[in-house]
């Protein structure tokens, strides 16, 4: 490269320099942008209740109110008793939606008649809302917690099926013909190709089926148990403490913000690139 193309490539590295020394502070304060927008929409909402005389009653919901009750749910320890049970129940249907849904997936990606087959009946289940299983869930479980277990892994079992066979169907057939090669079978290339290579998409699909049985969850929980967010929603609205509802509204998105969050960087450290 000649001394006057260099000179040019500085110049030019040294006027994009200010622009992209803004890049990181920019994107450390784009959430807290998002977040602090939130919050006053959330305060403009209050003032609403607030000045209105129809809707006076529901003033609790205003930031003032609500995070004054939130503060307490924290200090006495009431936001982890109502959380751990249903961090629990979230857990059980989580492992259940895995331990079904990714070798289903497994299957479904590595056999195209097999996903001709199945696509149909599973699309058509899919479709079908958790919660419309409550009846069923009563019926066939013995217990409270089994039937809300149930219901959210009749929800969060699709994401991590789809989303496992959407990875399946990706994996480079070289790899599994090299592996083959090698002396590899059929469980040994699964073990040492495929599922690695899947990894990621394993857990994307257990953070969308995270979002959806997260969503299932205080409905469900409007069941027969004493324990619980859902519960704690419900005795709220009930007694018409609309601070504390607000309050628990909060904690529960916090709780699968950070969730969400957690799944998220294992999902983006789940990279497999085959040894060469």
């Amino acid at each position: 490269m000649s001394g006057s193309a260099i000179e040019a490539a500085l110049a030019v590295e040294e006027s994009l320099a200010p622009e992209r020394g803004l890049g990181p502070a920019v994107d450390r304060l784009a959430p807290l942008a998002g977040l602090a927008g939130l919050l006053g929409l959330w305060y403009a909402a209050g003032l609403v209740l607030e000045s209105v005389p129809t809707y006076a009653a529901f003033a609790g919901f205003a930031p003032g109110p609500a995070l004054a009750t939130f503060r307490d749910l924290i200090a006495t320890g009431e936001a982890w008793r109502a959380a751990g049970p249903s961090l629990a129940r979230i857990g059980q249907g989580l492992a259940c939606a895995f331990l079904l849904g990714a070798p289903l997936g497994l299957l479904i990606g590595s056999s195209p008649l097999l996903e001709r087959a199945l696509q149909p009946p599973f699309q058509l289940l899919r479709m079908i809302s958790p919660l419309a299983w409550m009846p069923v869930a009563v019926l066939a479980f013995p217990t409270w917690d089994g039937a809300i277990v149930f219901l959210i892994a009749a929800a969060a079992i699709w994401p991590v099926l789809f989303a496992t066979a959407a990875g399946v169907k990706r994996v480079d057939p070289v790899w599994l013909t090299l592996a083959r090669n090698l002396g590899a079978g059929r469980l040994s290339a699964l073990r040492s190709v495929v599922i690695p290579a899947v990894a990621q998409d394993i857990l994307t699909g257990l953070r969308l089926a995270l979002g959806v049985a997260w969503i299932v969850l205080v409905p469900a929980e409007y069941l027969g148990v004493t324990s619980g967010l859902g519960y704690a929603i419900n005795d709220a609205r009930d007694t018409l403490s609309y601070d504390r509802l607000a309050a628990l509204v909060l904690l529960i998105g916090l709780i699968g913000y950070a969730l969400d969050a957690a799944l998220g960087r294992l999902a983006a450290r789940a990279r497999w690139i085959p040894a060469t």
